[in-house]
């Protein structure tokens, strides 16, 4: 179930209820966009009602703060800054699209919630855990997703990924090797501490095996049709 959400925003804390909120993380080159779309189509064919979104971004005005943390140099943004910054985006999303969708019955399945924020920030850029568990509960009253769906990749095999994108790639594809170390040491730490709502998942097998993997998670933690 998801918990909490902003007072007055579309209907309030209760109306979020009647959807499911599906969180799908991990490192860059994880395979998190192909997967959302894969597990969507699934859902529904199933009867399911379904949002796909991402963040930061899912808003105009989310996309815009978006332009903002994914371009220009890695130093561009002090740690506490740019957790601002996501939160300021996620929370635009949430009011905007994300609790209407909820409260409509609909499914939402989101490439990023706020474990990104906790792994980036405040692991990998040294924010620490409780400033951002401090932001989150004044942003987003505290809502979690009622399932996150963790996709582990070995950093070789995610560079290799990044690199068949072509281009630059965005700020945070070019932190270094162990920049992306950390992040992904992070979202395992992440899973195992709150194994309750998280599930890890190989993202390193075929894209139809870890589609079937996820798709199990969700049946085996949410139910479905």
């Amino acid at each position: 179930m998801v918990h909490g959400g902003p007072e007055g925003a579309a209907g309030g804390p209760d109306a979020t209820r009647r959807g499911r909120l599906i969180a799908f993380e991990g490192a860059d080159g994880a395979g998190k966009s192909t997967q959302i779309a894969a597990i969507g189509e699934a859902l529904q064919a199933r009867g399911l009602d379904i949002v796909a979104t991402r963040e930061p971004g899912g808003t105009p005005g989310a996309e815009a703060i978006r332009e903002l943390l994914v371009s220009g140099p890695g130093d561009r943004w002090d740690p506490m800054s740019e957790a601002l910054l996501h939160y300021a985006a996620r929370r635009e999303h949430l009011v905007h699209r994300v609790l209407p969708a909820l409260a409509a019955g609909r499914w939402v399945l989101t490439d990023r919630f706020a474990d990104s924020t906790m792994a980036y920030q405040g692991y990998a850029q040294g924010l620490g855990q409780a400033a951002v568990d401090r932001l989150h509960a004044l942003a987003v009253d505290g809502l979690t997703p009622d399932l996150t769906l963790i996709f582990d990749l070995p950093g070789e095999a995610a560079d290799r990924r990044r690199a068949t994108r072509g281009g630059p790639g965005s700020r945070y594809e070019r932190f270094d090797a162990d920049f992306q170390a950390t992040v992904r040491a992070a979202f395992r730490d992440i899973a195992r501490r709150q194994a309750d709502r998280c599930v890890l998942i190989d993202a390193a097998a075929a894209p139809a095996a870890v589609t079937a993997a996820a798709l199990a998670a969700i049946d085996r933690r949410l139910g479905l049709p």
